[in-house]
């Protein structure tokens, strides 16, 4: 008698749910590893690091030692320094020290930029006349030029303009037309014009050859070769650098207080001259030179970023962006975990248990 199909024994039929024999001797990963439901994976645990922890540790705390030795410091002085930060002879030479840095970092690039491309002429002689000036310029330290520069009137008594070796049309005493001011000017922007010429050429020299091919066979002039194609792409080279060159104009023009202008520094070495506060007054200029730079390097960064456009195909975020990004993160993890009823297992969970 035949046997029905839904009565057909099954003792003979193996079990395909049942573990294959050994997979209780295999370790947890292992049986994970091969499908075997039942298992799971233990916890990734990162690897920790103990000498950058470490490390972290001691810096914090020379650097908490530090601010701590600093602030409390009776040395210092801080209430003289908080009286004379906002005085009007220290903000008088903050003004100099600022518009000097400005001129001089203008007129310097200026200059520089046409050095730069006597440079890169064909003409020989442009190019020998441009080595030499910054061969020259580069070589000779800026106390001594500026102390050159105040004492010109020692070689040329008097300027005048008139035909050559002919009749003068009117002339001018030296001493009367360089001033101090006048004669710091001169001497950082052709200083800084120096080292200016190899910061552009040294950007124009990075920008890839192609380009300009590219541009001759699309009929270009090399001036607006130059001016729209070579200059855009090399300001991604130049800006860093200049931007140091910027902080260091910055901080050089202090150097001009031995020629008595009346920047920052020379208006802090009058005022402690007179009250003897020779400490706090430094001070005073320090943090002025320091907040000064603080906003350069930041504008610095953005302009960096700017110019930084079409490298890649997104910018990565500023600070700004990465706080805001931060803080709605951690808003919405504080919201998460203080919702009734939303949070992880284990919280908020009690009160509906009961029920």
């Amino acid at each position: 008698m035949a046997t029905p199909p839904d009565v057909t024994d099954h003792a003979d039929v193996p079990d395909t749910t049942a573990a294959p024999v050994g997979a209780a001797a295999l370790p947890a990963t292992r049986s994970a590893a091969h499908g075997i439901p039942g298992t799971e994976l233990p916890p990734i645990v990162p690897r920790r690091h103990l000498g950058r922890r470490l490390s972290a540790a001691v810096a914090l705390l020379v650097l908490a030692l530090t601010l701590t030795s600093v602030i409390r410091n009776e040395a210092f002085q801080w209430g003289v320094v908080g009286r004379y930060f906002t005085t009007a002879a220290v903000l008088d030479g903050l003004l100099l020290t600022l518009w000097l840095t400005g001129a001089v970092m203008v007129l310097g690039f200026l200059f520089g930029t046409v050095l730069a491309v006597m440079r890169l002429s064909a003409n020989p002689v442009l190019r020998a006349l441009s080595w030499g000036y910054v061969w020259i310029f580069r070589s000779t330290p800026l106390l001594v030029q500026l102390l050159f520069w105040f004492n010109i009137g020692a070689l040329y008594p008097t300027l005048g303009l008139g035909i050559p070796y002919g009749p003068q049309l009117f002339t001018i005493k030296t001493v009367n037309l360089l001033g101090p001011t006048l004669t710091a000017v001169i001497g950082l922007t052709l200083h800084e014009s120096a080292y200016a010429a190899e910061v552009v050429r040294g950007g124009i020299l990075s920008v890839d050859p192609g380009q300009t091919e590219a541009a001759q066979a699309l009929g270009l002039s090399r001036r607006r070769t130059l001016r729209r194609i070579v200059v855009p792409q090399a300001m991604r080279s130049i800006v860093p650098t200049a931007g140091n060159m910027l902080i260091g104009t910055l901080k050089g023009t202090s150097i001009v207080s031995v020629l008595a202008v009346h920047d920052l520094l020379y208006s802090v070495q009058l005022t402690y001259n007179q009250n003897y506060q020779v400490i706090p007054l430094l001070m005073v200029a320090t943090l002025w030179y320091v907040a000064v730079t603080t906003v350069l390097s930041g504008g610095q960064y953005y302009v960096e970023r700017y110019y930084a456009r079409g490298r890649s195909r997104g910018l990565p975020p500023t600070p700004q962006q990465r706080l805001r990004s931060r803080l709605t993160a951690l808003r919405a993890r504080l919201h998460t975990l203080t919702a009734p009823g939303d949070g992880p297992p284990g919280i908020g969970s009690r009160s509906g248990s009961g029920a």
